[in-house]
């Protein structure tokens, strides 16, 4: 009735107004940082005074991120947590557009995107997400009916879902082949799964299911020798291991913001090498994607000729807000070096893993390579003696964030490590899943 309707009306007005009584104001030059001498804020805090071991130094890293202190966050493989500096880049960046009616990318993403992983800038093209770039690249090669895509049996649902969806569409074929114990088991299935028949290969450099880092530069030396396109899914490289494409010799690489670069959610990147953007056929296009095209003028309309660049495969206006963060995000790693923090993420997964193995109790049972090179900061494992969503709900109630790996019948749960975590809440975990295996 009426009166009802006016009632929550009156409740969704006094919500609209909940920003200012945060913020203060609705000023653009307004701060989301706590008080300027408080050791959260940037200017109070050196990101690059840090060493691997320094606890002290982490701890005080921890209050960068506005994380709730009754929690352990082991999940950073599915959603990074944004630092302060992030979240704060991200408001004043939307109260800029809303004040002066401006939109449009962020003008530095492409070029700090590019040097973050040793690329060019017109191999970038911005996108939203993993997935969307997957799409690109499964729907944009030269592909025939018949022809073979081979995916590993780890596979993310976005990983493979599209590829999937164009055998659904095109009749191309999608088979798989078997992550080894080892980089040598794994790079030995791969060509024995592969035939004449075999265009692509499309493989995560850190499967999401038990963090092995695949040996993705011998596979893509090994794909080019043998004249097959080596595609790779990176959604968990940028932010956890630093980044070269000219070392590794990508043609293909496509990462999120949003897991361990902490960045704005619903940002991520697609590199292509400039040499491959003419293989890649946009089906998606849009302001940006252009280099000449015409309705007006004789004799006919017509679209002329595509954007040079990667740049061809936005099909439209970003989200300057998201990408003003996402350019927080990457200056952030850049003040920690990657190199620091591909160490410390790594330092605290095998403390737990070797934690785990220590307590040499046999209801314990890994699920990741044990093989150094193979390792990444993220590592699977279940109990035999409960069931993995048990376990999953037994640490949540200690206060530990998982995640459970149903896929392919893993049945496990996932833990990830990341820079916001420290040695203390890494230990009490050893010790809460030593006494979980001893249960009856």
């Amino acid at each position: 009735n009426r009166r009802n309707f006016v009632k929550k009306l009156t409740q969704v007005g006094a919500l609209g107004f909940l920003p200012i009584s945060i913020f203060g104001n609705t000023s653009r030059d307004k701060t989301i940082f706590p008080d300027p001498s408080s050791n959260v804020h940037p200017n109070s805090f050196d990101l690059s005074s840090g060493t691997v071991a320094d606890e002290k130094f982490w701890e005080t890293l921890r209050l960068q991120f506005p994380l709730d202190t009754t929690m352990t966050y082991f999940n950073n493989g599915t959603m990074g947590p944004s630092p302060y500096s992030v979240i704060d880049a991200v408001y004043k960046k939307m109260m800029y557009v809303e004040t002066t009616v401006e939109y449009g990318e962020e003008k530095n993403s492409r070029k700090l995107v590019a040097n973050f992983i040793n690329a060019q800038e017109e191999e970038i093209s911005l996108t939203h997400s993993v997935t969307e770039g997957i799409n690109i690249i499964c729907w944009g090669l030269d592909l025939k009916k018949g022809d073979e895509v081979l995916l590993t049996n780890h596979e993310h649902a976005g990983g493979a879902l599209p590829w999937l969806n164009r055998a659904k569409v095109d009749g191309i074929v999608v088979n798989i082949f078997h992550l080894g114990n080892t980089a040598a088991e794994t790079i030995s299935n791969l060509k024995k799964a592969t035939n004449k028949k075999t265009k692509v290969i499309t493989i995560p450099h850190i499967a999401c299911t038990n963090g092995q880092v695949l040996p993705i530069k011998e596979i893509i030396t090994w794909g080019k020798q043998q004249g097959i396109t080596v595609f790779i899914d990176g959604a968990h490289g940028a932010g956890m291991l630093k980044l070269d494409m000219q070392d590794l010799g990508c043609d293909f690489y496509v990462s999120s913001g949003n897991k361990w670069l902490c960045g704005p959610k619903d940002t991520g990147f697609l590199y292509i090498r400039k040499e491959f953007i003419d293989t890649i056929q946009p089906y998606f296009v849009g302001a940006l994607s252009e280099k000449e095209w015409n309705l007006v003028k004789p004799p006919s309309p017509s679209f002329t000729s595509y954007s040079a660049t990667a740049h061809r495969f936005d099909f439209g206006p970003h989200n300057a807000a998201l990408w003003a963060g996402m350019n927080a995000a990457i200056s952030f790693f850049n003040s920690l070096t990657m190199e620091l923090v591909e160490m410390r993420v790594k330092y605290l997964s095998n403390h737990i893993l070797n934690g785990l193995i220590e307590l040499k109790n046999d209801n314990i049972e890994i699920i990741s390579s044990l093989e150094e090179r193979s390792r990444s900061a993220v590592f699977s494992f279940r109990l035999k003696n409960m069931e993995y969503k048990k376990l999953y709900d037994e640490a949540l109630n200690q206060h530990f964030k998982l995640r459970k790996v149903p896929e392919h019948d893993l049945n496990c749960v996932r833990v990830s490590t990341h820079i916001y975590n420290n040695l203390k809440e890494v230990n009490e975990f050893v010790t809460l899943i030593g006494k979980l295996a001893s249960s009856k």
